[in-house]
């Protein structure tokens, strides 16, 4: 019988055991109780890798007060209620605490907390003497061996040390010393680390790894109960348990098990894009609440009213004067900046969610685990360059596993120069290491630093080969979504994009990827199309049939298909591109998605890009859109719950609508409305 718990809902060794209310029939708590004992008592030892002996002989005790709650036949006694009721509070602690001596991934936790979890046995079953003690056995009808033996627990109960076994105690004091030698920055004995090891029978790579996860989710759960008393010492046994994955089990990792494949190695229209776009214009700092006032220019919401209320009547970027100080919320803005921080460790306010906050990892939790991660990261460095075709490979992957949620992870592992490497590691002709590599990369390529790193580091070309030519789709869908982190940085977004390979390498993935490819394609395209020249190379490219193809053939992923829009969205600001989208049959998906979304953000892109037709093509898409007797509802409603940028847009379609028919019935060709506005729209 294997005892394992997926209540992930409550920390380890806390026990929210809850008293029974005082009106329960006395047969029901009887039979509560009869319940909680066996539960117990179906514990083995050798389920126990610490506590064995205090576990068995809590189970011998528990086996006692079983048998005589079996024996009782009669209805219990009025007077007994009150200590059954403890009992039942008791027997509920030692239940959870057996669930967690016998937890799948908690063993070297409860190796480090042996002692407290001694004290927990001890404490309990003198708990369970003192209910036991007061109870009037006279009032029941059992044999009297069984009271007699009930008598002898009780005493051995309120007596018993539960004192750590010594193998146990010997074991727990090596842990301890060899976390204190990581938080002094000296590297262990390996000897000593296997001999751990071996003793809580933590035998492969996947075991170590299972470990890492438990530890990492306590680690959440107090995080995100704002308790975070526990976390140096959790986050000291990820840095032992993560040296020990990558240096004691390097040659048992199983790299097709573990790590999840592309369904996570994927990016959205959320991550960042220029992070200098994300700055007040007036505090220079990144916007918390971006706010947009009648100019048309962003700011901060604190910024901006304190501008306002020094009596300034003026744009501060602009100088021009605002017609009124209505401050608009940007939305879409906001996330790209949450999710900028999120993925760079930038921590704007505390109500995020701390415990799936990703920026509590910017430093390590403790010196213990920041030197175990620090040699980890050098040994990694080491393999990389001068391992066996075999050792790279594997420590490719656990690169890539390292990096996956820690930003101190990342940044140790590219101060130590795994960058270089992990590049020459793309022209392998091994698809698995191709593609551990790439994943790796793509994981550095999220921290502040990664960007800088790889293009210094020669890495534009093998990343651009492995979009083009990878060894597979995964591959090629990777390094398309390392590409629009690239072009998140300004400088890099032109040179990334004077390779005439790029685009058509990305439309390609549009057209041949998965989801998840489609999407990163999407979004890397999105991030390129930010520099103006490029609006006319994809256009060249073919994107937009290939993105119009998708949004036909795609209808039921809303996520993929909002992208989608949006970048149709920037190409229709542009002639060429507007001309094109008309040319490719768009206009009845642009008008389905308006009717049928359910998300705001591509209702809002889908009446951008027909507004952006109508002005960039003029009549000949009005005359098409005015025959859609179902647009204009669309459009009213948009204007009362779509945010107020696409509330503008819908109300200047419905301006552009309304002109074409007066000029129609009246006769007169042409349209007020689009010869009147500007080519450029908001």
């Amino acid at each position: 019988m294997t005892h394992t718990c997926n209540q992930r809902d409550r920390r380890i060794l806390s026990f929210p055991a809850v008293h029974p209310c005082e009106g329960i029939s006395p047969p029901t708590l009887l039979a509560s109780l009869i319940t909680l004992a066996q539960t117990i008592t179906n514990y083995q030892p050798p389920l126990f890798v610490t506590q064995r002996r205090n576990a068995r002989e809590t189970i011998r005790q528990i086996g006692v007060v079983l048998i005589f709650l079996q024996e009782i036949q009669d209805p219990i006694p009025d007077s007994t209620i009150l200590c059954f009721l403890e009992l039942h509070f008791t027997l509920q602690k030692i239940h959870f605490l057996m669930q967690d001596c016998t937890l799948h991934g908690a063993r070297l936790l409860m190796l480090a907390k042996s002692q407290h979890v001694a004290s927990q046995f001890r404490a309990f079953l003198r708990a369970v003497a003192t209910s036991l003690d007061v109870l009037p056995l006279h009032n029941f009808h059992v044999c009297h061996e069984v009271k007699e033996l009930l008598q002898l627990v009780t005493k051995q109960s309120s007596k018993a040390k539960f004192e750590l076994h010594p193998n146990d105690a010997r074991v727990a004091k090596t842990l301890h010393s060899v976390l204190r030698q990581f938080a002094r920055g000296i590297e262990p004995n390996q000897t000593t680390l296997r001999e751990i090891m071996d003793y809580l029978e933590i035998k492969t790579w996947t075991d170590c790894n299972d470990e890492i996860k438990f530890l990492e989710d306590e680690i959440a759960l107090e995080c995100c109960n704002n308790e975070e008393r526990e976390v140096p010492l959790l986050s000291s046994l990820v840095g032992f348990l993560s040296y020990c994955r990558g240096v004691i089990f390097e040659t048992v990792v199983d790299t097709n098990q573990t790590e999840a494949r592309c369904s996570t190695e994927m990016i959205t229209l959320t991550s960042v894009i220029n992070p200098e776009d994300f700055r007040c214009p007036i505090s220079l700092e990144l916007m918390k609440d971006p706010v947009t006032v009648s100019t048309g220019q962003t700011y901060d919401r604190a910024s901006i009213k304190k501008w306002l209320k020094a009596g300034n009547t003026t744009c501060p970027k602009t100088g021009e004067n605002l017609t009124n100080t209505e401050l608009v919320p940007n939305t879409t803005l906001k996330r790209l900046i949450q999710q900028f921080c999120y993925d760079y460790g930038i921590s704007l306010t505390k109500s995020f969610n701390r415990g799936r906050d990703i920026t509590r990892t910017i430093v390590a939790g403790s010196p213990a685990a920041a030197h175990a991660v620090q040699f980890l990261s050098w040994f990694l460095a080491r393999r990389l360059v001068f391992g066996t075709p075999e050792q790279k490979h594997r420590a490719a992957y656990e690169v890539r596993v390292l990096a996956r949620s820690s930003i101190f992870n990342r940044a140790c592992l590219i101060q130590v120069g795994t960058v270089p490497p992990l590049l020459e590691l793309l022209t392998t002709n091994d698809k698995s290491t191709q593609e551990n590599a790439i994943s790796s990369l793509l994981k550095l390529s999220k921290h502040a630093n990664g960007p800088e790193t790889i293009i210094e580091s020669n890495g534009l070309t093998p990343i651009l080969t492995v979009l083009k030519n990878g060894l597979s789709l995964e591959a090629r869908q990777i390094a398309a979504a390392i590409i629009f982190y690239l072009c998140s940085v300004k400088e890099y977004r032109k040179l990334v994009s004077q390779n005439p390979e790029v685009i058509p390498g990305l439309v390609e993935l549009v057209k041949e990827g998965t989801t998840c490819g489609k999407k990163n394609a999407v979004v890397a395209i999105f991030g390129l199309l930010l520099l103006p020249r490029n609006h006319q190379k994809a256009v060249a490219a073919g994107a937009v049939r290939a993105l119009v193809n998708v949004l036909a053939s795609s209808s039921d992923k809303d996520e993929l298909v909002t992208e989608c829009l949006a970048v149709l969205a920037a190409l229709a600001e542009n002639v060429d591109g507007a001309r094109e989208i008309l040319q490719a049959s768009a206009l009845p998906f642009v008008t389905r998605v308006l009717r049928s979304a359910t998300s705001r953000a591509g209702k809002e892109h889908s009446a951008s890009i027909l507004l952006s037709l109508c002005v960039n093509v003029g009549a000949e898409v009005v005359a098409v859109l005015a025959k859609d007797t179902a647009l204009m509802p669309l459009l009213y409603s948009l204007l009362t719950d779509g945010t107020s940028h696409a509330a503008k847009k819908a109300r200047f379609l419905i301006k552009v609508l309304q002109d074409f028919n007066e000029t129609r019935s009246s006769g007169i060709k042409g349209s007020s409305a689009l010869e009147e506005r500007p080519l450029h729209v908001w």
